[in-house]
């Protein structure tokens, strides 16, 4: 039977779960109508009776009767001869349908009208499946670990659908298996070529929001609001929040009872250090919020510049910058101001660009990543303390720590 193969095509497709039967049956008049414009220039006079349940298909053409001889358009016009062939009773300006044969379009034809049929349906499929998670962006996902590459795990859903979770859009401590589940959010679909790329993210601080959202209640309700979320991943992370009910402690209900609520989220990161700050539209009440756990004694903002002026006990400080420079790194994005800590009731104090002259200036860079940038603050530190928190070597320290000093003490 010559149409085997396309019957073939409709049980192969008619169960899929992205198509429905009235787009199928439309994708498969469209395949056939292309065929028929190839072999006879025009599809206009066709007919196409498909059943894609049962895999019948029947394609009639529809053509005029003219007298012997007179035929211009073979694809339009029968002359009698032929059509009395059909049925004796044709007379001259009556309309003959007559079924065409698959076989009749050659076998080429209907090979390549069976992979003109699967592309079709692919591309239909990839389409959903790209508006299904497009829909899903910012969204908490679940898939499977299939098998991890250099760069990236290749994750599978239950629907087989392929999800990239990227080397940088993981936490710092991950570790997969073949088989293990991963959440993480949708981060991005984009539509390469025909198919859907879907990326998914464990770095991003929406990631964090997220599971506020999935975790604390009170945030799934909207009692409770995130207003900012910022973080460094597998490290620390500070989100702020709010409540409109003042008879609600958002932080309180964020971090539970000894953090029983906060403990499933700090897990699923890999033990991030999460602070929980409560939101106030005072921009000095923030910052100092921000810093915590350091205690601020005095905040002076420049909202032009959107820089502060932090001043602390000397004890303080270190609790403010954090370890690596962490903690006064998120305050300054989660307040958007570009905070500078200043020891309170020390008098004598240089910046250390003003020794640019003895100090490279790539050493002086790596005292300000870890919020260093005074000699004070350096000479403050112990010195096998700064080796572990810069890429400076001990000798290197060392001759700074010398030059210093000898600044100070002149």
């Amino acid at each position: 039977m010559e149409n085997i193969a396309l019957i073939e095509s409709f049980s192969e497709f008619k169960d899929d779960k992205f198509i429905d039967r009235v787009t199928l049956m439309a994708i498969l008049e469209e395949v056939f109508r292309s065929a028929l414009k190839k072999k006879f220039g025009s599809d206009d006079n066709f007919d196409i009776i498909i059943n894609p349940d049962k895999g019948d298909l029947e394609i009639w053409r529809n053509r005029v009767v003219v007298e012997d001889g007179e035929v211009e358009e073979p694809n339009e016009e029968i002359s009698l001869t032929d059509a009395r062939k059909i049925e004796p009773d044709f007379e001259v300006g009556e309309d003959v349908s007559e079924e065409v044969k698959l076989i009749d379009l050659g076998r080429r034809a209907i090979l390549a009208l069976r992979q003109n049929l699967i592309s079709k349906i692919h591309e239909h499929d990839n389409t959903t499946i790209y508006k299904q998670f497009k829909d899903l962006e910012g969204e908490i996902y679940t898939a499977e670990v299939h098998h991890i590459r250099h760069k990236a795990i290749i994750l599978l859903d239950d629907e087989g659908n392929e999800i990239i979770l990227p080397k940088d859009r993981q936490i710092p401590s991950d570790f997969f298996r073949k088989g293990d589940n991963v959440r993480g959010i949708i981060e991005s679909v984009e539509l390469k070529g025909s198919k859907p790329s879907i990326i998914m993210s464990r770095s991003s601080p929406k990631f964090l929001e997220q599971l506020f959202f999935q975790e604390i209640p009170e945030v799934y309700d909207g009692l409770i609001t995130i207003k900012k979320a910022v973080r460094i991943p597998g490290e620390k992370a500070k989100v702020a929040v709010d409540s409109y009910d003042d008879r609600i402690d958002p932080v309180g209900a964020c971090v539970g009872m000894k953090g029983s609520r906060i403990h499933g989220i700090v897990r699923e990161l890999g033990n991030e250090n999460i602070d929980v700050i409560n939101w106030t539209a005072n921009p000095q009440l923030m910052v100092t919020r921000a810093l915590s756990p350091a205690r601020v004694t005095t905040v002076k903002l420049d909202d032009e510049k959107m820089t502060a002026q932090v001043y602390l006990r000397p004890e303080e400080v270190s609790k403010a910058i954090g370890r690596g420079g962490h903690n006064i790194r998120l305050a300054g994005q989660l307040t958007g101001y570009e905070i500078d800590v200043f020891r309170e009731g020390v008098e004598e104090d240089v910046e250390l660009t003003e020794f640019a002259d003895e100090i490279d200036a790539w050493i002086i860079e790596e005292f300000k990543k870890i919020g260093l940038d005074t000699a004070r603050s350096i000479l403050e530190q112990d010195v096998d303390d700064l080796v572990k928190r810069t890429d400076l070597e001990e000798e290197t320290i060392l001759e700074v720590v010398r030059i210093l000093k000898e600044e100070l003490e002149d």
